[in-house]
């Protein structure tokens, strides 16, 4: 299974590798979109408000998570509106700030209107253990492990392959490896995965998937770094800063507060309607433009 949260990857796939590749791909939404999902259905119900008078607007570090909101997969027909309305990436907000010639912090914070069941919490930001795109090969992994294995991980160890940016994990149990995951990041690692798919050579239960070289933390419109200091130095200042950050607990109270009073139960139809989602494969067009002469 390949994850399915980069709005890149997943174009990609779409437009190159079609139907060979599609059926790999998740079929759960992104964060993004799950989140549109829980705006315009659960808060508009809880607020007791149609979905179209909320506007919903995310800020991401990806230019492709316009191009993901704008979707039709992703258009309620019956709610009239689209799960995310706007899209405003990190380098906007900060050509927003620089517009309006104010710092960020001479804004004054304000305290967030907490939407969920439980109270507010201390932290507003949470970070994932250890991927700082998500942290979904980790999460699977342990989830895995534990559910079909029984085995607790507590500590993640993976082992980096040609570059940094692909590394692969396994859990041995009984003296066999009996799950193996890998990170892939950036588009010359993707498409390495691609071919030893294509070749029946990939031995992965799970592959995390994104297309910006480092992930996420280095998305296409994250913030640049000041003139003169290379990328990679900004990326390992925000790593050590996202370290820092409290880490988020998948299994919390207000996930299954959600899980139970709106979507039925983890497994019902009505989850599997509004937290997935499916692909389409894109027709190459024969046209001048890409006959080879």
């Amino acid at each position: 299974m390949l994850s399915s949260s980069c709005p890149g990857w997943v174009c990609y796939a779409e437009k190159t590798h079609g139907n060979f590749i599609l059926p790999y791909i998740a079929t759960t939404r992104s964060p993004q979109q799950i989140m549109g999902v829980l705006v315009k259905q659960w808060l508009a119900r809880k607020l007791d408000c149609a979905a179209e008078r909320i506007y919903h607007v995310t800020v991401m570090p990806c230019y492709d998570k316009k191009l993901e909101a704008s979707r039709e997969d992703f258009y309620s027909d019956a709610n009239n509106s689209r799960d995310v309305d706007c899209v405003i990436t990190s380098i906007e907000i900060e050509q927003m700030l620089v517009s309006a010639d104010t710092p960020l912090d001479m804004y004054t914070p304000l305290e967030i209107d907490w939407p969920w069941y439980s109270r507010t919490p201390e932290a507003s930001v949470w970070a994932h253990e250890f991927s700082t795109s998500g942290g979904y090969a980790d999460h699977v992994f342990k989830y895995a492990a534990k559910e079909l294995f029984d085995e607790d991980v507590e500590v993640l160890e993976y082992k980096n392959l040609r570059n940094p940016d692909f590394r692969e994990i396994s859990l041995q149990h009984d003296g066999q490896v009996v799950l193996k995951f890998a990170i892939a990041n950036g588009f010359r690692n993707i498409q390495n995965l691609v071919q030893k798919l294509k070749r029946g050579k990939a031995p992965y239960d799970f592959v995390e998937v994104m297309a910006c070289p480092s992930g996420c933390i280095n998305g296409g419109a994250q913030v640049r770094p000041p003139t003169g200091v290379p990328i990679h130095e900004l990326n390992q200042q925000l790593e050590e800063l996202y370290k820092q950050l409290p880490k988020s607990r998948p299994e919390n109270e207000d996930t299954r507060q959600i899980y139970n009073k709106f979507f039925d139960g983890a497994h019902t139809d009505k989850a599997k309607m509004l937290l997935h989602t499916s692909y389409h494969a894109v027709e190459k067009m024969n046209t001048a433009l890409n006959i080879k002469w």
